[in-house]
C-alpha cells in the first residue's frame, strides 16, 4: 500500500499522514470513510453551498467558505452574497464522489452545508434545533431534552429526525415543504425552542449567554438563515474523528456520541442510509408557530444587547 492513490480520477496524496497530533486517524482513514459513505453523504451535500473545516499540516484548523484559487474547473462552485461580510463568496457545491474525494485530499474533515439549496437560498429545506450539553457533558441530559423537543414538535403536528452532532450534542432536523421563507423558519425555530423549554425549564434553557444556563441543556434556535449545520455522516475534528451519526429516537438511550467514528461508523450503518430512513416527509409550518416566534427576540442579538447592558451596569458600580 502506497501513500498515494488515484480514485474516481482524483489523485489522493500523503495518505499515511496523521490528520492532527491528537486525531488518532490518518488522511487515509478520512478518505476511506468518506468514500464508503459517499452516496449517503452526498444526499445531504448536493446542491448546497458548502463550508468545510480543513486542517493543514503545521497550521491551525480553519473554516473555508471561498473555493481556493486552485480548485479544479470540474468542481462546481456557486457565487452567493454574504451579508455578514458584505461580499460575494464562491462556495463549492459537492454534488458527486470526485468532488468529495478532492475535498478529502485537501484535508477537509468537517462538512457544513447551507440549510437551503443554492438555487433557492431564501427557502430552507429543514428547520433545525441544536442541543448542547451542560458543562459536565452529560449526554443523558441532552437525550432528555431531545425528547422535550420531540414532544414540542408533536404538539403542533410536526416530526423530526435526530442525529448526534459528532461532538457532545444532538441535532433535530424537521424537513420542510418549501412554503416558508427563511425569516418564518427562523421564527418557528425560536418558538419551538421556547415550547420545549417550557415543558421542563429545570432541564432545558434557551439562554444564549453561557453563564445564564445554570447547568441546563441549551436549545440553540439560531441555526437558521445563513447558518450551517454539520451534515449527517460528516466527520468532526476531534480525538478519534467521530462522525455525526443518524439515530432512531428509540436508540438515543443506548448510544454515546463517541460510539461512531471514521473507523466504526460504516459497520454500524450495515449498508443502510439511516438518515434517509428516519427522515419524515416534508412538512408545513403552522401559522401560529411562526407568529409566536416573531415575538421572540433573536437569541444572539438579545444576548449582545444584554451583554452591553451588563457591562454598563458593572462600569456604573465602579
Amino acid at each position: 500500500m502506497t501513500a498515494d492513490e488515484r480514485r474516481a480520477g482524483v489523485d489522493l496524496t500523503n495518505l499515511d499522514q496523521p490528520l492532527s497530533p491528537d486525531a488518532g486517524a490518518t488522511k487515509r482513514d478520512l478518505a476511506d470513510y468518506l468514500d464508503a459513505v459517499a452516496d449517503r453523504m452526498l444526499s445531504a451535500l448536493a446542491g448546497r453551498a458548502l463550508t468545510v473545516l480543513r486542517v493543514l499540516r503545521g497550521q491551525a484548523p480553519f473554516m473555508q467558505k471561498n473555493a481556493p484559487k486552485y480548485t479544479p474547473a470540474w468542481v462546481r462552485t456557486v457565487p452567493l452574497w454574504a451579508e455578514a461580510s458584505k461580499r460575494e463568496v464562491h462556495y463549492i457545491v459537492c454534488d458527486d464522489r470526485p468532488t468529495l474525494l478532492w475535498l478529502a485530499n485537501q484535508r477537509a474533515v468537517e462538512y457544513h452545508p447551507s440549510l437551503a439549496l443554492a438555487d433557492d437560498p431564501r427557502r430552507p429545506t429543514h428547520l433545525i434545533l441544536d442541543l448542547d450539553p451542560p458543562d459536565d457533558g452529560d449526554f443523558a441530559a441532552v437525550v432528555a431534552v431531545a425528547r422535550l423537543v420531540r414532544q414540542a414538535l408533536a404538539d403542533c403536528g410536526l416530526a423530526g429526525a435526530v442525529k448526534t452532532s459528532g461532538a457532545k450534542g444532538i441535532h433535530v432536523f424537521v424537513p420542510l415543504d418549501g412554503a416558508a421563507a427563511v425569516d418564518d423558519v427562523a421564527a418557528a425555530t425560536r418558538a419551538l425552542a421556547a415550547r420545549a423549554e417550557a415543558l421542563d425549564p429545570r432541564r432545558a434553557t434557551t439562554a444564549f449567554i453561557v453563564a445564564d444556563r445554570a447547568g441546563k441543556v441549551f436549545i440553540d434556535s439560531t441555526r437558521a438563515g445563513g447558518a450551517t449545520v454539520v451534515a449527517a455522516y460528516s466527520p468532526r475534528l476531534r480525538p478519534g474523528i467521530p462522525v455525526s451519526f443518524p439515530l432512531s429516537w428509540s436508540d438515543l438511550d443506548s448510544v454515546r456520541p463517541g460510539d461512531f467514528t471514521v473507523r466504526t461508523a460504516v459497520d454500524a450503518l450495515a449498508g443502510r442510509d439511516l438518515w434517509a430512513e428516519h427522515m419524515p416527509n416534508p412538512q408545513h409550518l403552522p401559522d401560529d408557530l411562526i407568529e409566536q416566534g416573531r415575538a421572540i427576540p433573536v437569541a444572539r442579538v438579545a444576548a449582545m444587547h444584554e451583554g452591553k447592558r451588563r457591562a454598563r451596569a458593572r462600569r456604573d458600580q465602579r
